[in-house]
């Protein structure tokens, strides 16, 4: 029997594995086919707050702890596994080519800069030095200090930290529902046989709300299909990510260049499509017209977990002793891992959490 079953082995689950280890916990964790097999080894591994926030509040300030606590974690986890998870400091360039898009720019940018990151305009000839092969645009919101990492990196080296704390790993094995009595979570049902736990948390992205359907649990959880495709771009690889209204572009260390994402409400079909990859093309030439020349090197799709307000879904669930859930965090879960891993360990673990969970409660859904 487990201190804490956690269900999903995406990057959530596997932060709240790392974490509650690190407290002496004792886990056992699900995933029904590989760590990474879903949405977090397909992401592009941004760590963007400012992108997904149009306004001050408790999102923005959830994400802007998460991505300061990246740089210690990525030299605890090469440390402990031997795995770099390629933390690379490459900046955002957010781009207008519209005077609408400039104007969306400006606005977020006086709000902003009282967040504590540095933040500046740039255009002409200093927005040209910073990206010489953009198109011709109006400026950019430069933010130097948003970065990157490998989604799939991280998220394997969260797992196999937390499996050398002792954390006991089952990959290739289905949760098919919880087991409950009065009113308590008491373990897994699994496609191997019943699991106990002292407590169960459900971090399965899109599939969550399945889980508490049959207790009459509302957990909104919806999939939001996201295409991306790769190009092998090697003639003057692009320093910074760089953002704009109709797709983003993501250089690696491999010297591969990520093209991101399309957002579809298509239910749970996760495969591509013609005409979404051409969309992804037409987006990055209009940002960099010097692709029109890069080869395809490879596509995929991931399903992120939405919620309908877009915002996470963390703690108790209510109405259930030994039940908690991690989800919905949609297009940020790769920078929300570390803050929701730390949050969800010290709330398991001491009972209280240094940042209020309140905002993203799933009491707000009953």
């Amino acid at each position: 029997m487990a201190d804490v079953v956690i269900v999903g082995g995406g990057v959530i689950g596997c932060a709240i594995a790392y974490y509650l280890t690190a407290a002496g916990v004792s886990v056992t964790l699900f995933e029904r086919k590989e760590v990474a097999g879903e949405a977090s080894g397909a992401a592009a591994g941004m760590l963007a707050p400012l992108s997904e926030s149009p306004r001050p509040g408790p999102f923005v300030e959830l994400c802007l702890a998460s991505l300061s606590l990246f740089p210690a974690l990525a030299d605890a986890l090469r440390e402990e596994t031997g795995i770099d998870i390629e933390y690379v400091p490459s900046g955002i360039l957010r781009v207008a080519l519209t005077e609408d898009e400039e104007r969306e720019l400006r606005q977020r940018l006086e709000w902003q800069r009282s967040l504590g990151l540095p933040l500046e305009w740039v255009d002409g000839e200093a927005l040209r030095h910073l990206e010489p092969r953009l198109a011709p645009a109006r400026g950019a919101l430069y933010s130097p200090q948003e970065h990157q990492v490998s989604a799939g990196r991280l998220t394997q080296a969260l797992a196999q930290a937390a499996a050398r704390r002792g954390a006991v790993l089952h990959q290739g094995v289905a949760v098919t529902g919880l087991v409950a009595n009065g009113g308590r979570a008491t373990g897994v049902r699994t496609s191997s046989g019943k699991v106990s736990g002292g407590h169960v948390v459900l971090a399965a992205g899109p599939w969550t709300g399945a889980f508490v359907r049959r207790l009459g649990v509302p957990l909104p959880v919806r999939p939001v299909r996201g295409q991306m495709l790769a190009l092998a771009d090697f003639a003057l690889p692009l320093r910074h990510i760089v953002w704009g209204e109709a797709a983003y572009l993501v250089p690696k260390a491999n010297g591969f260049l990520f093209v991101g994402a399309t957002v579809e409400d298509v239910g749970f079909r996760s495969g591509t499509t013609v005409q979404g990859q051409r969309r992804l093309q037409r987006g990055a030439r209009g940002l960099v017209p010097s692709l029109a020349h890069g080869e395809v090197a490879s596509s995929w799709a991931g399903l992120r977990p939405a919620s309908p307000d877009g915002l996470p879904i963390l703690g108790p669930v209510p109405g259930w002793d030994g039940l908690s859930v991690a989800s919905g965090h949609y297009r940020n879960g790769i920078l929300l891992a570390p803050i929701t891993g730390r949050l969800m360990a010290q709330l398991l673990a001491e009972g209280k959490t240094e940042v209020s969970l309140a905002p993203f409660s799933a009491a707000r859904f009953a």
